[in-house]
């Protein structure tokens, strides 16, 4: 079997999660109640077999760090690892500048690893992918160099790098965000091949591009923008259709199934995906689990069934994990991370609460994330007017009301 390394690339400041990112990097941001980010690339690898994992963090990464080493100890025993690596400033006073920069900088690891390939992932999508399925494809290409792509409709290729491929599925062209002209998929012309931000590479042409980057000094020292949208010029890249990627235990639905959450919008979307009562994204997958940290916490309650008087705990259409308290409220297309307690006489609606969130009596949330350990006072009502949510909270186009962690409340 071919030795492989997965570096993840997790270092993103996620500018555009805004307030959930001001004391977090992306990839640990927390998702589906008890999981961060992070999981869903980490457990890819795992359930695909690849257990040599490198996490290349930057951005205030201590709760990224603290999730990672806790949650994902492997059997050193067998050289199993997910390792966590930060910036070293090994070739000089410096931060990352950018994610080909982050791999030059930690060419160490590798020519210490000698891997025969090398996974290079993004830690911040939701998805599932059996990434050995992507080997095997390079393998049958006799590629340099792998690119994922996932299909999508020709009008959001605005969004997202378009690659260009031959009938053979061999790349020959790519364009970052292409505002009109978008090229098609052979026989497809409604759809566009985006890349996904994943790539694998015959380690010696990874380290002959990264090294021939780091040289140029016009460069962006981007995977997308640097590497990705020069190196089909120089060598083979092949680009593997993720809508083809088979997972054991998966629904045909879910097939093909990615999210790239870096947006509110798109964050609290993908979330919601989760409570429908036939999700199109499942995570009680049993054949290929997401895997995270596990907390000695209680099982959930729910409490007080007083009809007459309207103190009923209860939660419909929601995910509610271990250590909630459900009070007397309701709860409904929600999710609720541990350690939540919503009190009597108060309704949680199409809302997402991170951990060790307290909503008071006869409170009224709607549509709205709260971050961790924020207490809601009695009687507060939040999402019913969006203008006076403005003059307090951070408050989306469409409505979404986000609360960042920690903050104080005061009684309305």
């Amino acid at each position: 079997m071919a030795k492989c390394l997965a570096m993840i690339l997790a270092g993103g400041e996620g500018r555009r999660l805004d307030p959930l990112t001001r004391e977090r990097a992306k990839p640990a941001v927390p998702f589906g109640g008890r999981y961060r980010i992070v999981d869903f690339v980490l457990s890819n690898f795992a359930n695909s077999g690849f257990l040599r994992m490198k996490v290349l963090v930057q951005y205030k990464s201590e709760s990224l760090n603290t999730h990672v080493q806790r949650g994902w100890r492997l059997a050193a025993l067998l050289n199993q690892y997910v390792e966590i690596v930060p910036a070293q400033m090994r070739v000089g006073p410096k931060w990352f500048e950018g994610s080909a920069d982050a791999i030059y900088q930690n060419l160490n690891i590798i020519t210490d690893e000698e891997p025969d390939y090398t996974y290079v992932f993004g830690a911040d999508h939701v998805y599932r992918m059996d990434v050995r399925q992507m080997l095997d494809y390079h393998l049958d290409c006799k590629a340099d160099a792998t690119v994922a792509a996932i299909p999508i409709p020709i009008h959001e290729a605005h969004d997202f790098g378009i690659i260009e491929v031959d009938d053979a599925g061999r790349m020959v062209g790519f364009v970052e965000k292409p505002r009109s002209g978008a090229k098609t998929m052979p026989g497809d012309p409604t759809r566009c091949l985006a890349s996904m931000g994943n790539y694998l590479f015959a380690t010696d042409v990874l380290v002959q591009e990264i090294v021939r980057d780091a040289g140029d000094p016009n460069s962006a020292h981007d995977f997308g923008k640097s590497i990705i949208a020069s190196i089909y010029e120089r060598k083979r890249v092949y680009v593997y259709d993720f809508a083809q990627n088979r997972v054991p235990g998966q629904s045909e639905r879910e097939r093909g199934y990615w999210r790239d959450v870096g947006s509110l919008e798109a964050y609290y979307q993908s979330n919601m995906d989760l409570v429908a009562v036939d999700p199109i994204f499942s995570l009680y997958n049993e054949s290929w689990p997401i895997f995270t940290v596990q907390y000695n916490y209680p099982p959930v309650k729910f409490v007080f069934a007083n009809e007459r008087e309207g103190r009923l705990g209860h939660a419909t259409d929601s995910l509610v994990s271990e250590g909630c308290i459900i009070s007397g409220g309701r709860v409904n297309r929600s999710i609720l991370s541990p350690k939540v307690r919503v009190n009597s006489y108060s309704s949680v609606e199409e809302s997402i609460l991170f951990e060790n969130v307290n909503i008071g009596r006869h409170c009224r949330i709607k549509k709205a994330i709260v971050d961790k350990h924020v207490d809601i006072p009695a009687g507060t009502s939040i999402g019913y007017d969006l203008d006076e949510d403005r003059k307090r909270f951070h408050v989306t186009e469409s409505g979404i009301v986000v609360i960042p962690k920690g903050m104080r409340l005061e009684p309305t």
